[in-house]
Formats: structure tokens, sequence, C-alpha cells
């Protein structure tokens, strides 16, 4: 009898729970396991902010999935383009830009989400990311190639806008992006005697009315309280109008000279669900609460490219918001069902109630909700730290990570540049690859071949 082949897309907390979890509860004779990423780590994506202030090594946060020599499944580098549900295939573009085709008979959707963008003139040109260690990386070079044009510049002005940075989203990616860059700004400054700390500003921009809303209102004003006190200017209820090679124009008719525009105004669905052709909710591919598709055979979906039904919160058309926890145990969950599926056993809904949130906005700040019990200062900065280590999936990034922490608390940064993209600007398109997504004719085209075999 042939084994049946379980493709799983993504490797991000839920792709990556899912297939651990599989590998450990079925013999390899009862399927074969391929897991496709573009990369071969899972990316923990909570610390991406320490990595782009230089607290964190980018390797700390990217936990190889190529480490342990016991794991069976296949790993295929590339990313999905595309999926066929009739001929049971997904098209892959790989690393080399070539395409090739993946047959499955259980397909496991977790492609995770990208950046969420609007049609603003000129932020697809001009707007930088936090959403891939790439993009952290670079925007720490980015940052730093700042103080040096603006060290080296004899223009007052000039000097003035490249020490001027703007953070769009008021969210826990933003929030913590624009604490953790301020920090290494301020630090950094003191190693530029050219330059007046004062001429750094640092702007956080939301068009919600308040700060973080999911932490309620004390805490969410105790971060506004710690960001202000940092000189970060926080403008609410306020968006970006326009954005060029020198200024960003504000809704609220604001002009601010500065060649920094950081971007995380939430996030969308991978482009790959629209793919699919199955119902969407906001974007997201609709499921059951087993995490199957409705109407289409062994389609399976979880984290933040799934509506999965949050049944803890009782509420009719609620839905699990996009968080590293939720994916975790999705991918637990998920994997289970899928092999109750196999042995011919009842599925189990997902549910899982929400544990708090936490937010480190670096140096000794910080704002968490654990258990429903609100922290902020020092105490806060703890329990954010202590659960991100406690979460990291092996010994070795935990090993790194404390490291990375205790290093810097003790010696600093060296503020070095490495070069990255230093010929053109990266923006959001650069990194994400947004564009690279084929149409549903471009699909079957890559998938004639398995179309009367999947019958």
């Amino acid at each position: 009898m042939t084994r049946p082949r379980i493709l799983v897309v993504g490797a991000g907390f839920a792709g990556v729970g899912c297939v651990k979890r599989l590998e450990r509860r079925l013999t390899e004779r009862e399927a074969r396991i391929t897991l496709l990423s573009p990369f071969s780590y899972q990316l923990y994506l909570p610390l991406l902010p320490q990595v782009a202030s230089g607290v964190l090594t980018p390797q700390s946060v990217a936990l190889s999935l190529r480490r342990s020599q016991k794991h069976r499944t296949r790993i295929v580098p590339g990313g999905a383009v595309g999926v066929d549900t009739a001929a049971k295939a997904v098209v892959v573009r790989t690393i080399t830009g070539e395409y090739d085709v993946e047959p499955y008979d259980h397909l496991v959707l977790a492609p995770g989400s990208v950046t969420r963008t609007f049609d603003i003139p000129g932020l697809a040109d001009h707007a930088r990311g936090m959403k891939t260690l790439a993009e952290a990386a670079y925007l720490r070079d980015h940052v730093i190639s700042q103080l040096d044009l603006a060290d080296a510049s004899e223009d007052e002005a000039e000097r003035a806008a490249r020490l001027q940075f703007v953070v769009v989203g008021g969210g826990y990616a933003g929030t913590e992006t624009a604490a953790c860059l301020q920090l290494l700004t301020h630090n950094a400054v003191k190693r530029y005697p050219r330059l007046d700390p004062a001429l750094i500003k640092w702007h956080l921009v939301d068009i919600a009315p308040k700060l973080m809303p999911e932490l309620g209102d004390k805490l969410g004003s105790a971060a506004m309280k710690i960001l202000t006190e940092r000189g970060i200017q926080v403008s609410l209820g306020v968006s970006v109008a326009s954005v060029d090679d020198e200024n960003v124009t504000l809704t609220d008719g604001r002009v601010l000279p500065c060649r920094t525009l950081v971007w995380t105004a939430g996030v969308a669905a991978s482009p790959l669900i629209g793919t699919v052709g199955a119902e969407t909710v906001r974007g997201r591919l609709a499921v059951t609460p087993e995490m199957t598709v409705p109407g289409v055979e062994n389609l399976w979906a979880l984290g933040d490219a799934a509506a999965v039904p949050d049944l803890a919160k009782g509420e009719e058309g609620a839905v699990c918001p996009p968080t590293a926890q939720h994916a975790m145990r999705q991918g637990k969950a998920l994997a289970d069902n899928l092999v109750a599926t196999l042995r011919g056993e009842a599925l189990r809904p997902y549910t899982h109630k929400d544990l708090g949130l936490v937010v480190d906005l670096g140096g000794m700040d910080g704002v968490s909700k654990p258990l429903g019990v609100e922290l902020h200062g020092a105490a806060a900065q703890a329990v954010a730290r202590g659960y991100h280590w406690a979460a990291l999936r092996t010994h070795v990034a935990k090993a790194r990570v404390m490291t990375n922490w205790l290093l810097n608390a003790a010696a600093g940064d060296d503020y070095v540049r490495m070069g990255f993209l230093a010929s053109k600007a990266g923006t959001l398109r650069d990194f994400e690859y947004t564009d690279a997504y084929l149409t549903p004719e471009q699909v079957r085209e890559h998938t004639g071949a398995f179309r009367g075999a999947a019958r």
C-alpha cells in the first residue's frame, strides 16, 4: 500500500509545530512528510526587534530545521506560489527561481502572513518592514548608516532629516520596533561626538485611537508613558498620506523630513491563500474548528493564514488572533487530527484560552499581561524575556539568546554595519516577495500533468 503524502507549507510556529508532532506520532510506514519552506529555519518572530537593535544576533532567532539527525521529514527549499486542489498539487518556486510541482494526499497550509499595506503614494517604493529576518538585519544597517551619513554631512537640513525616523503601527511589532531602535540610536549617538543627540527624533504613528488596545487602558497608558519619557512622539488617529525620498507626509498635514519609514501596520494572510479558490474570512482561509477546509478534500489550514474559530471566547464568529501561542498549539492539534484521519478516528476541535501577552520595550522596560495579571516596568520585561526564552524550541537557541542578552548587558553594542543592500533601498517588496504568486491559470499550466492522476 502506498504511503500517503503529507505536504506542510510553511516553517513558522504553526507549520513546524505540526511537523514535529506528526514525526512523533506517525511511524515511517504510515506516511511520508514533506515541509516546504524558502529557508531551512524556523524564525522566532517576536524577537525580531531585538535583532534590529543589535541585542540579539540573527542566528540566535533562526532555529535550524536540519540540526537534528533523527527527524525524517523531507525539506524542500522553496516557496509555494499556487495551489491546485483538483490536481492535489502545489506549485513551488525554488530558491533558484525555477518552478516545480509537489503532489500531495494531505495538504497542510501554514504559509503565515505578510505585511499589510495600503495604496498610499510612495509607500511601496520607500517603506521598510519588520516581518523577516533579512528585513530586521537590513533595518539595523540602515539606521546605523543614517547616523554615519548624518555625522559626515555638513548640511544641517540633511543631518536633521537623516536623524528623524517614523514607525507606522501601534501594535506589538511597531511599538517594540520603535522602542528598541530608539534605544539603539540613543546609545549609538554617544560614539558620534559631532552629532547633537537632540536632533534624533522618533515618531510612532497609528490610525487607531489607542496604543496596543489588546492590553487594556492601564497597560496601554503605561506603554505610552515609557515611550514618551524616552522622547518618542506617539501620534494616534493619524496615518501616512504619502512618502517620497525625503519626506513623510501625515494625514494631519504634518510633513516630516526623514529618510526612514518603518511600516508595521498589521499583517494580512499570505497571498497563497488567494490561489486556493476556497472561502475566506477577511482574507484568511475559512476552516472548521478541526482546521479542515469545508468542501475541499484533505485540505487543512492553520496559523495566520486561517480563520480558526475561537471556541474559548464563546462568541459567534470569533476567530483566533494571529499570535504565536495560538499557532504553536494549532500545529499540535491539527497534527493530532490528521493522524486521527489516517487511522479512522474522531477529530477534536481546537480550543485554547489566551494566556496573555508580553511586550519587551528594551532596556529594563516592558508591559505584560500574563494570565490576566497586569505588569509594567522591569517586572514586565523580565516576564516577557522569560516567556520568549522558554518558548524557544531548542536548547542551542536558548543558549545563544541568553548569551546574547548577557553579553549585550555587560558590553553593549559596537554599532557595526554589515553592508546589506548598500546600493539600493530595501523595501517590503524586496524581502517579502508578494509579487511572486501565480494566477489560477498559471497554476493549472504547471499542474496539468497531475490533474488526471488526482481523479
